[in-house]
């Protein structure tokens, strides 16, 4: 019963999506990320410190709030106070990682929490909550066997992947490892979402 009441309680609103961004140079395309997902939910954006060499924050909707390491303690004083991370993740109806980079995926893969973005992701409710990524970085990275185990590891916990694309890098390399277009990004978060609701109405 509760479930059908929360399940209720999303439908009659506009769904909640966290995005959240760390430090590859595809977060120059975090702004347009936030552009396509407003069109249709409620969104609250993270960056991790690297991520926001590459955000221009003037581009964000002004709408959108941008969470940074800098706000994770802004707000607690004592205890009893609220925890941002944990915040975040009570808000959010689901979560997309877009750029993920290779470094952030070694963390998430090893349960490392030691930013705001990765808090959240410890602090994830993955049976309830869809957490999806799309991996950006450098085709010799996204190849690598460490990335294909951390890959496993992160799909084990529910987590779903965008694949990179192949093109030709911001390093000048050509082959996999490009970020998804945020386009594609957002349609297939939306058409995954949809898909969910009907299951679980269904």
């Amino acid at each position: 019963m509760e479930a059908e009441t929360q399940q209720s309680g999303v439908e009659s609103r506009k769904r909640r999506i966290l995005l959240a961004a760390s430090g590859s140079v595809a977060a120059i395309k975090f702004a347009n990320l936030c552009h396509c997902f407003c069109d249709w939910a409620e969104v609250r954006a993270v960056a991790t410190e690297n991520a926001m060499h590459f955000i221009d924050t003037a581009l964000i909707p002004k709408h959108v709030t941008l969470y940074t390491d800098e706000k994770e303690w802004q707000a607690w004083k004592k205890l009893g106070d609220e925890v941002c991370h944990i915040e975040l993740r009570k808000w959010a109806d689901a979560m997309v990682i877009a750029p993920l980079s290779a470094n952030t995926l070694g963390k998430i893969s090893m349960g490392l929490c030691d930013n705001l973005l990765t808090c959240v992701v410890r602090a994830w409710d993955y049976d309830t909550k869809p957490l999806f990524v799309a991996p950006a970085m450098n085709t010799l990275m996204w190849s690598n066997s460490f990335t294909k185990d951390q890959i496993n590891s992160i799909t084990n916990l529910g987590v779903k992947v965008i694949e990179p694309v192949s093109k030709r890098l911001a390093c000048g390399d050509q082959g996999k490892g490009a970020m998804a277009e945020p386009c594609d990004i957002n349609n297939e978060v939306h058409l995954a979402l949809d898909a969910q609701a009907l299951n679980v109405t269904g």
